[in-house]
């Protein structure tokens, strides 16, 4: 699919109008010449010809002229015939290797999309195959509820279950991306942003899961300087400096490398150097802090080998050649990366001082580095590979899988986005077994990447053999041991999800809680909800509630409000995401009658979810003080906020005693006391936090949260560290009814073992 806008060819076509980068600068050569580059139709017949794979010639020439019929007066911005764009693609893809049902779907990849040829058409005339890939990269028709942005996600699900059934759709899918990509300076520099950030963003990072490093490695420079171009320059100008004597010092360093493993190896290896891409350097420079004579790998030499056995006997040589950097030696022979990436990377230091890398692969591992999943079919012939049977192509499946249950198309998008990171870690369980996961991720990640119950039943985690928090951030090669609980009921925290780095392990948690929790998640959505409203100011009645928020319920499959409450409460709708619609949808319906209401609460949860009067009035918003959570039976003291209703506190509350001493505030301090009754309501629930002393052991935690558990009592949230004298503090933020209940959940915790003492915090 093409990114550039189409014209009638009775229009001028717009030449070189934009092609300037942002703030004035030129745009570098290469990108210029690659944008004027012309494909022709002859040019894919002689790269047919002169390839050594079988093509059904007659079957692409046939896809072309199609293609034409319906593209004919259509024009790129460039002022180009728009053909030159599906005849590019598919001349990106034979240079991939990639079969004739591709190479076809390339030349008619926008036909159903942008004209009036349809999927029947192309079924008849190319079969089954070429219009299966068709379709998979043509984009969704407009949908009325989607904005621009879901509309764009949508799309790129679609991308992702086409790629489930066959990976061509997202080969095509990147090619037609780069040729876009190369051509962007005939765009508006606004709309170069925009294609460039989801670039780098989504396609890029998926070019690099494929493992296709040509494609990955160009997306990124080309979006990188439409994002940055300032940023480009000054990295073009700093590797320009020393072009000559790098250029001279890889040569030095290729021929000595090259003469020596000439007297070793029968055939003599190949030899060659390689130069790091801009974005490459850029992020090592900028994101790493680094100075561009600190980047090792800039600056390397390629090594490549029949046998796995001569990879390891190559390295030796090298370290007998040169001095190795330690910590700079990657063996991903043994431990390949996500996208099967295998090679040896070592850094050693030259006669001359200056640091480089040198990579050694076999030949079977440089053709999968370089083109990746295509290789498949560059060279085998008539391989057809589909997600189903290839392990490296897992990731698509989980994404699917982890987001089969979503309606949120972008929680959907930024989930991908992180699922794609290019920046992995590597960890080991204590038997070995190694587990890949993005940058960032969690001992919490990591237990649910062994298996879903093993982080269900997590109550602790080990790194190197010593106690860790759940918020870690693993670093590759760390050993993780996964503790757990057999204690019937136990389960993940909801601080976890702010805790999980992974899509896969948020959406295990969320679904826990779906099934394991619904009472819960009922109470915890509908408050959340009613605080929102608070402070947006919205006021639905009571009885207009379900209509007001029906079409929020369809778009998440809730059939009721407690299914919508629910969904609140395990996280699968995000209210930030709708208030501001919201929002507009009361200000729009009720108009003059949302400002005459403002003082009243529609949806009255004040008697009967606070339980407090103030002075005389128990029809006011209310809310209860963070520092000092009170709950019925504390002496209590109400505060009168700007535009939030009254906070309540207790009335030994340190805010409250700091003020009144100095004489602050005094005229906002009003009377409150408790309804009738508060405190003995199932329905009606407060926030307290807990200190617990206790010797420090391992299943502490999952026994208190059993213990919990056994008396219906919810955890918000919980924190705990270690004090010097080797017991152990641990604080718990839990629902409670009253004090009576409060006394029953101390008492109930007293009895655990090695417990010290169990206090109410101020906090």
């Amino acid at each position: 699919m093409a990114e550039t806008n189409r014209s009638n060819s009775d229009e001028v076509p717009k030449k070189s109008k934009y092609e300037m980068a942002e703030g004035g600068l030129p745009i570098p050569a290469y990108i210029v010449n690659a944008s004027k580059r012309v494909y022709t139709i002859d040019m894919i017949i002689q790269k047919v010809i002169d390839s050594e794979k079988q093509y059904d010639l007659s079957k692409i020439v046939s896809a072309y002229e199609l293609a034409e019929s319906y593209h004919h007066d259509q024009k790129r911005e460039s002022g180009e015939p728009y053909i030159s764009h599906p005849i590019a693609v598919a001349y990106i893809l034979l240079e991939l290797g990639m079969d004739t049902d591709t190479v076809c779907a390339a030349l008619l990849h926008d036909v159903v999309e942008d004209t009036d040829c349809t999927l029947e058409q192309l079924h008849k005339k190319f079969g089954i195959d070429v219009t299966m890939l068709v379709n998979g990269v043509t984009k969704l028709g407009a949908v009325e509820i989607f904005t621009k942005d879901e509309q764009k996600a949508e799309n790129i699900r679609k991308i992702l279950l086409a790629m489930s059934e066959d990976i061509r759709v997202i080969i095509i899918k990147l090619a037609d991306r780069l040729h876009n990509m190369r051509t962007l300076n005939f765009c508006r520099d606004d709309k170069r942003r925009t294609i460039a950030r989801e670039t780098m963003n989504i396609y890029a990072p998926i070019a690099h899961r494929l493992g296709i490093r040509s494609i990955k490695d160009e997306l990124e420079d080309l979006s990188f300087f439409y994002l940055d171009p300032f940023a480009h320059e000054e990295i073009e100008q700093q590797m320009a400096m020393r072009r000559d004597s790098r250029e001279a010092l890889v040569e030095s360093i290729k021929d000595k490398i090259a003469e020596r493993l000439a007297k070793e190896f029968d055939p003599a290896p190949n030899v060659s150097g390689r130069v790091k891409s801009i974005y490459g350097i850029y992020k090592k420079v900028y994101r790493d802090g680094k100075d561009i004579d600190e980047i090792y790998d800039r600056y390397a030499v390629r090594v490549i080998v029949n046998t796995v056995n001569e990879c390891y006997n190559v390295l030796g040589i090298i370290h007998d050649m040169f001095k190795p950097i330690p910590n700079r030696f990657k063996d991903y022979i043994s431990t390949p990366k996500a996208n099967m990436y295998q090679s040896l990377h070592t850094t050693v230091i030259g006669r001359e001082g200056i640091p480089f890398e040198v990579q050694i692969r076999t030949w079977d591992m440089h053709r999968l580095a370089e083109f990746g999943i295509a290789a498949h079919w560059k060279y085998k012939e008539g391989v057809k590979s589909s997600a189903k049977d290839d392990k490296r192509l897992a990731w698509i499946r989980q994404i699917i899988e982890n987001q089969k249950e979503s309606n949120d198309v972008e929680e959907i998008v930024r989930a991908i986005k992180s699922d794609l990171s290019p920046e992995d870690v590597f960890a080991f369980t204590p038997k070995g077994d190694m587990i890949t996961l993005p940058v960032g991720a969690t001992v919490i990640d990591f237990a649910y990447a062994i298996h879903t119950e093993v982080g269900h039943r997590m109550c602790g985690a080990k790194v190197n053999k010593k106690m860790v928090s759940y918020d870690h951030v693993i670093s590759t090669g760390e050993i993780i041991e996964i503790l757990t609980s057999n204690v019937p009921g136990h389960g993940p925290n909801r601080s976890w999800l702010n805790i999980a780095k992974t899509n896969e392990a948020k959406s295990k948690i969320r679904s826990w809680f779906k099934k394991e929790r619904r009472e819960e998640n009922i109470f915890e959505g509908r408050a959340a909800l009613e605080r929102e409203f608070r402070k947006h100011m919205i006021r639905v009645p009571e009885d207009e509630l379900e209509e007001f928020l029906r079409l929020d319920m369809k778009r998440h499959n809730c059939e009721t409000l407690d299914d919508f409450f629910a969904a609140i409460g395990y996280g699968g709708v995000q209210l930030s995401k709708l208030m501001q619609r919201l929002k507009d949808s009361y200000n729009k319906k009720y108009g003059e009658k949302a400002e005459e209401q403002d003082e009243q609460s529609l949806i009255k949860p004040v008697k009967s979810s606070s339980g407090v009067v103030v002075d005389g009035i128990n029809d006011c918003v209310i809310k209860f003080a963070q520092c000092c959570n009170p709950l019925p039976g504390d002496d209590i003291i109400g505060f009168i906020t700007r535009g939030h209703g009254v906070s309540v506190h207790k009335s030994d509350c340190a805010n409250y005693v700091n003020q009144v001493s100095k004489g602050e505030n005094l005229d906002r301090w009003v009377k409150v006391v408790w309804e009738k009754g508060s405190g003995k309501s199932s329905n009606t629930y407060f926030k307290t936090t807990l200190d617990i002393v206790a010797v420090d052991r391992i299943g502490l935690l999952a026994d208190v949260s059993s213990a919990l558990a056994m008396i219906n009592v919810f955890i918000y949230e919980s924190t705990s560290r270690e004090l010097k004298n080797g017991n152990a503090l641990m604080s718990i933020t839990v629902s409670i009814a009253g004090m009576e209940q409060l006394k029953n959940v101390i008492s109930k915790l007293q009895k655990i073992k090695n417990v010290i003492s169990v206090e109410r915090s101020g906090k």
